[in-house]
């Protein structure tokens, strides 16, 4: 593993590091909006106490990052639950435990939030991908994932 990797929430001006690093999740992915509307959308982000965007970091350099939802809910004894998205490594720090690591970090929080599940979607078949999830604390097999997406 990398020396020395601090796992953290994402600090404000670390926005272009964080885009940048989004290269190696999607290569090809939508043109973002405007300067003004995408700075817009990181401060409405960062306010929302129920959205936490981790980072893996080491000496000043984004490795890893993952975004953890915690979602409000009337059931299970009105516990919340959480979902993680955008779970990227950038390539050359891969097959390290960095992942492995800020995972778990998420999940932990999800733990402390009163949580009572945390969900995860991948859309890799891979199985390296699926017990690298496996690894991090996820279990497959025990719901089935759908997806809609617009029209």
């Amino acid at each position: 593993m990398t020396s020395s990797v601090e796992i953290r929430p994402i600090r404000r001006h670390e926005l272009p590091a964080l885009l940048d690093l989004y290269h190696h999740l999607h290569a090809e992915d939508a043109t973002l909006p405007s300067d003004a509307e995408l700075q817009a959308l990181w401060t409405s982000i960062l306010c929302d106490p129920k959205l936490h965007y981790f980072v893996a970091v080491n000496a000043d350099r984004l490795l890893a990052s993952c975004t953890l939802a915690v979602i409000p809910n009337l059931t299970r004894g009105a516990r919340p639950y959480g979902v993680i998205e955008n779970v990227v490594t950038h390539a050359a720090c891969r097959r390290q435990g960095i992942g492995t690591q800020l995972l778990r970090h998420a999940l932990a929080l999800a733990w402390d939030q009163g949580c009572y599940k945390v969900m995860l979607l991948t859309g890799s078949k891979r199985e390296e991908t699926l017990r690298f999830y496996e690894a991090a604390g996820f279990k497959r097999g025990i719901k089935t994932g759908f997806l809609a997406t617009p029209p």
